[in-house]
């Protein structure tokens, strides 16, 4: 069900149906900028410099918005400036001004119950305690839309792990998390291009390096 009064704002753009929405969670400013925590910043980044798409802040949603065209689909990438607790205020807004149907919504998060270098795309499915999904599903009221999770990994034993997930790549962690991360943004694109089935086929599990493991296939 969606949340009551979640309807397309009066001023919105007519729907455009083949307009995708690609959201990367994180959180703005320098301080956490290239965290473990901003990787679904970093994806949706790369994938506007893969794409030649120039980002604008759009101050009524308080999100950066880059826009281009791939095989004949609209792509509209969006990171949030709310701070990631508060993501689904910046994502409600663009989906109803755009009225782009849940179905064509793409989240991409970070994942510490992953390990680094391991991806996992669903089209629907729970938060699993990221705070940003549980915003975005607070605020949308539904969990009908995909999600690209990214693992992240997490240190052994910890229970807390806040400053972990805020804390930078480390030096002998650098070359996997440049694989994983080019790999999600290849992920991302074949699902806005080919489909959400054929981005899950080929792209799950763990990249090159990472260690496999039989609960990712």
């Amino acid at each position: 069900m969606r949340r009551p009064g979640f309807e397309p704002a009066a001023r919105s753009l007519p729907r455009m149906e083949n307009l995708h929405l690609i959201v990367g969670l994180g959180n703005p400013g320098a301080e956490y900028a290239r965290t473990r925590h901003n990787a679904g910043f970093l994806v949706a980044e790369r994938l506007a410099n893969r794409w030649g798409a120039s980002w604008a802040f759009a101050k009524k949603f308080n999100a950066r918005l880059a826009r281009t065209e791939r095989s004949g689909r609209r792509a509209l990438l969006c990171l949030p400036q709310t701070y990631m607790n508060s993501s689904g205020d910046a994502v409600r807004g663009v989906v109803e001004f755009y009225r782009i149907p849940v179905s064509q919504m793409l989240v991409i998060v970070d994942d510490a119950d992953l390990p680094l270098g391991h991806l996992r795309l669903r089209p629907n499915g729970s938060s699993g305690g990221h705070h940003g999904l549980e915003s975005i599903e607070a605020q949308l009221g539904t969990r009908g839309y995909a999600r690209l999770r990214i693992g992240i990994g997490r240190q052994d034993g910890a229970r807390e792990i806040t400053g972990y997930v805020l804390g930078r790549f480390s030096s002998t962690e650098a070359e996997l998390a440049d694989k994983v991360l080019t790999a999600a943004s290849d992920q991302a694109e074949a699902w806005l291009e080919a489909g959400i089935q054929k981005a899950m086929n080929q792209f799950n599990g763990a990249v090159e390096g990472a260690v496999n493991e039989s609960n990712e296939q």
